[in-house]
């Protein structure tokens, strides 16, 4: 009798547990957040690969909370960290990080890598990045450890009710077509073709997402790539815009606008939605000075013309302000910058982010 009373307690406090753990998801948590995508978005992936593109040494991260490197490649917080905000959540963590597990898993995951693109030649010069198909499997991999926790009926409605960000392209054309003045993407095609080609290949990665149970995703485009500091200073003398990388994003952008609605109506329901990063940036890019900005030419941090040469590292040139710079570096937003993107991806219009942007989705799905 001892033992049957001993097996009937242990069923008994094992039933508790997992009844906790259901109700720590169910009602306790916001919903989970995966990003997918590139350096915009990674979290701290890259600094457990070899590779060269990583943000884990100063001054990244100088207003940080922790004002100490993270991986990130910002200033400070990134869009990734802007939306957990939004959502009520702490941010997701990478992937690759040790301490992503228990109940941190059900808080999401970070699988971007920086580096990559939509296409697997994107970044080859980077070596160990975490290219798409690889992260998508890491994906499944997180709902087979997460599945191990709460089961696999509401891993999957975790992963049904998740928000997720995507974000691809700007590397397809900068660290690929544009890398070397005759690349084997060049010679294949003309711009317009390219992203053709590149909005083509998206749509599978999308397609693969929602095989894998994705229900709301928000898919950004490319920024203005012809305005970044490291354009300005490759292919400009006089701070305008570099003309061929600006010709990419205006393609790109309306065909990844227009697969996704395709997109959309084929599966009869809005699941993804098209964040226009072009139209966000080239706000505070054609007037800095409405946003707060002294300057939307000039990196924060860099060398050489318009601070755009190589990376930011302890020797370059490093603004005092932060906040007056619409760029950290010479690719990436500060963390000023990345702010006004997450409030316009809040609260929009169709102009920068449609069918709806983030208020109206989280007040769908609410109800």
């Amino acid at each position: 009798m001892a033992n049957l009373g001993f097996a009937t307690t242990l069923a008994i406090f094992l039933a508790m547990v997992s009844t906790a753990t259901f109700v720590t998801y169910t009602e306790g948590a916001a919903r989970a957040f995966f990003v997918f995508g590139d350096s915009l978005v990674d979290n701290g992936n890259n600094n457990y690969l070899a590779t060269s593109a990583r943000a884990d040494s100063p001054p990244y991260g100088v207003d940080y909370p922790t004002h100490r490197p993270t991986g990130r490649f910002s200033n400070g917080l990134n869009i990734p960290d802007l939306i957990s905000q939004q959502l009520g959540a702490e941010p997701t963590l990478p992937y690759l990080d040790p301490a992503l597990t228990g109940d941190k898993l059900l808080v999401g995951a970070n699988f971007a890598s920086a580096g990559i693109g939509i296409l697997n030649d994107t970044g080859i010069q980077f070596a160990n990045i975490i290219r798409m198909p690889r992260q998508l499997e890491l994906f499944q991999e997180y709902q087979q450890r997460v599945s191990a926790l709460i089961g696999a009926e509401q891993t999957q409605r975790l992963v049904n009710n998740a928000l997720i960000l995507i974000t691809l392209g700007g590397n397809d054309y900068v660290n690929n077509y544009f890398l070397t003045p005759v690349s084997a993407r060049r010679i294949q095609y003309n711009i317009q073709d390219y992203s053709r080609y590149l909005v083509t290949e998206y749509r599978k990665i999308l397609k693969k997402l929602d095989d894998l149970g994705a229900r709301r995703v928000l898919v950004t485009g490319t920024g203005p790539l012809g305005c970044v500091p490291a354009e300005l200073a490759m292919r400009s003398s006089n701070g305008d815009c570099a003309k061929e990388p600006q010709q990419a994003a205006a393609a790109f952008n309306p065909l990844l606008v227009q697969m996704i609605k395709r997109l959309n109506q084929e599966l009869g329901s809005d699941i993804f939605v098209a964040v226009n990063a072009m139209e966000m940036q080239n706000d505070f890019i054609n007037n800095p000075k409405a946003f707060g900005f002294v300057t939307s030419k000039i990196a924060c941090c860099g060398q050489g013309p318009f601070n755009g040469i190589g990376l930011c590292t302890a020797a370059s040139n490093l603004c005092p302000n932060r906040e007056e710079y619409a760029f950290w570096d010479p690719f990436h937003p500060s963390e000023k910058a990345n702010k006004i993107i997450v409030k316009t991806i809040y609260s929009g219009s169709d102009k920068y982010i449609t069918p709806m942007n983030l208020s109206t989705i989280m007040a769908i799905d609410s109800v």
